[in-house]
């Protein structure tokens, strides 16, 4: 199976897990699905008070510089661990 194929897979299982993650966990989740999809952080940050948005941006924006491959191969073993929990 490629990475490509693991990391899709691992995308719908992380709709079925076994009980939701806490918020840090659910961002990285996040931070590391939009790197593998997307690549880099692009766009504008939103506004203050858009605190969620803010937060889920600037989790993505960590990762600048991580290959989209590496974040995949992270967000498969996230969600794996997740899952054996």
């Amino acid at each position: 199976m490629s990475l490509q194929e693991q990391f899709d897979q691992a995308m719908a299982d992380s709709k079925n897990l076994p009980e939701r993650p806490d918020n840090m966990t659910l961002l990285k989740m996040y931070a590391l699905f939009k790197q593998g999809s997307a690549g880099d952080a692009s766009g504008s940050r939103p506004g203050f008070t858009d605190m969620v948005g803010r937060a889920k941006f600037d989790a993505w924006a960590a990762l600048k510089g991580t290959s989209q491959e590496e974040a995949q191969q992270q967000y498969v073993d996230l969600i794996g661990e997740l899952q054996a929990a």
